[in-house]
């Protein structure tokens, strides 16, 4: 007779990809192309068909983290054994300290040329269609210069040099659609691995309703991260009233909020308008991004910094002043 196998262990738990996304602050679309492309964990699957990961798997994907933020490729990391990538990611992280104690390899140390040589490579991967080298070229120099020159020097003009591709008819909205989701993910896993507790310094970061363009609030949401900002990032289409209630539920000192096109003008302003007077007086409210431009004339003296750029955004946060936050 077959005997009955032994009760799990604890390191045998098994937990929803949705548990897997909060721990290791990878996207639901990266765990999939890392399992099915490089083999990086073998989930199971549970009753319903939904995949189930070990506290093993999450702590190997962690680590498979770890090393592609460092620089490295997820098609050469992922096939090692979980405890030689554990010594390459102490390894790295060695390197990085004696780089930053020597002075070295600075991050943001990249020269004009470079940085335009990455965005082409980035263009020429995205015309391809070849979404893991992508990710991984863009996180091999986010990890190089750091968030913040990643997000101004490379991932910003990327961006724009994909729209004008798209607008000028030689790029598929399948390409842009690539381009921007991956930057999104990146930055947005950035901004999680950057996540503290620090007080009341929270922004809250958000679209308006019908601006589902969520790729200006992730560079937002990163830079301000970045900055040592708790961020309550709630991502696009939100109406004024919910923004305004989150940034009051959580004492936010600042509210950011990324418009890339206005099809109505006059319900814009409308909700921004609304926005500014749900906010306390304390709370800054700063709206930027491509289409922010053209509401900058109706909104002066409202109280609302728009038009603003991401180094104006960079300027506004460490402007607050630290006993305010």
């Amino acid at each position: 007779m077959k005997q009955p196998s032994a009760p799990s262990a604890p390191a045998l738990a098994r937990h929803p990809i949705s548990v897997v996304v909060e721990r290791t602050g990878l996207s639901q679309h990266l765990l999939r192309v890392w399992e099915r492309r490089y083999g990086a964990v073998e989930p199971t699957r549970g009753e319903g068909g939904h995949r189930l990961y070990s506290d093993a798997d999450i702590a190997r994907l962690r680590l498979l983290h770890a090393a592609t933020l460092g620089g490295r490729s997820i098609g050469r990391v992922a096939r090692l054994a979980t405890e030689e990538l554990a010594r390459i990611v102490e390894e790295d992280a060695a390197a990085r300290d004696e780089l930053g104690r020597s002075g070295e390899g600075a991050a943001g140390d990249l020269a004009p040329d470079d940085a335009h040589e990455h965005i082409d490579e980035a263009l020429a991967l995205t015309l391809a269609l070849d979404a893991p080298a992508l990710d991984a070229a863009l996180r091999r120099v986010a990890a190089r210069l750091g968030v913040t020159s990643f997000v101004e020097r490379v991932a910003a003009p990327l961006l724009r040099r994909i729209g004008d591709e798209w607008h000028a008819g030689r790029l598929t909205i399948a390409q842009e659609h690539l381009a921007s989701s991956t930057v999104h993910d990146i930055l947005v896993e950035t901004m999680r691995s950057l996540a503290r507790d620090n007080g009341d310094a929270r922004v809250v970061v958000a679209t308006l309703p019908g601006d589902r363009h969520a790729i200006g609030a992730a560079l937002a949401a990163a830079v301000a991260a970045a900055e040592g900002w708790s961020v309550v990032y709630l991502g696009p289409d939100v109406p004024a009233g919910e923004i305004a209630a989150a940034a009051v539920a959580t004492g936010a000192r600042m509210v950011a909020v990324s418009v890339v096109y206005v099809d109505d003008r006059e319900r814009m302003l409308g909700e921004l308008r609304t926005l500014r007077a749900r906010l306390p007086v304390t709370v800054s409210l700063v709206v930027g991004g491509a289409g922010a431009g053209t509401l900058e004339d109706a909104l002066a003296g409202s109280g609302i910094l728009a038009g603003a750029t991401l180094a104006d955004l960079h300027d506004a946060l460490r402007a607050v002043p630290a006993d305010a936050r």
